[in-house]
């Protein structure tokens, strides 16, 4: 799942400098990594994980776990932005580039839903995904991503608020028109940007 859920573990605390020109508005800093979920936490074991790419027929690319961690990788440092006010600066994460899985699926679309082991998804638009701003990723400060952070992958788009970077992330559907996912449909906001504050649909 993803971080707008009220359920909050290992938080301590929220930083009283809110003035650095890295934290969008709203937001406060925090050096911990609150851990929020709207339901259990799937433990997925690696030789049973796989992950796709498809348009609404047969897969477009597929790969096993060793398959996976066998693609060109980057090691990625970010700031990241929940919607639920906390942020996080220079995280660091290990993973692939959607510009290279879209390139070895060898097909794009104006739209893409992540679709998730227990059930979550969330939309997004190729141009917020493409061009170096979205990874699958399996590390997190250099080890395997734990089960309560979304491994063993998660997707990584720190640009937006952090529910649009999936937890426990399995597929990526190409789609030529937009579809809310899990949170959109309640009401969060489409895109989801923290600079704009857009939390939810009337913003």
């Amino acid at each position: 799942m993803s971080d707008p859920s009220p359920i909050t573990r290992g938080f301590h605390g929220r930083s009283k400098d809110n003035t650095d020109h890295r934290l969008p508005p709203g937001q406060y800093l925090t050096t911990d990594f609150p851990v929020l979920s709207a339901g259990p936490t799937p433990h997925t074991s690696q030789d049973q994980w796989d992950f796709m790419i498809d348009a609404g027929g047969p897969a477009l690319a597929r790969w096993s776990w060793a398959e996976f961690l066998a693609l060109p990788s980057e090691d990625v440092t970010v700031d990241i932005h929940c919607v639920t006010h906390w942020s996080k600066f220079g995280t660091h994460w290990r993973g692939v580039s959607l510009d290279t899985l879209l390139d070895l699926a060898g097909r794009q679309a104006p739209y893409l839903l992540a679709r998730c082991d227990g059930g979550y998804t969330t939309n997004l638009a190729l141009e917020d995904v493409t061009g170096g701003k979205a990874w699958v990723v399996y590390q997190y400060e250099g080890q395997p991503i734990a089960p309560e952070h979304g491994g063993p992958v998660r997707l990584l788009v720190p640009h937006l608020y952090f529910w649009k970077s999936a937890k426990w992330v399995r597929s990526l559907h190409l789609m030529p028109q937009d579809q809310p996912g899990f949170w959109e449909s309640f009401g969060y906001n489409n895109h989801g940007d923290p600079w704009k504050e857009e939390r939810y649909w009337n913003q």
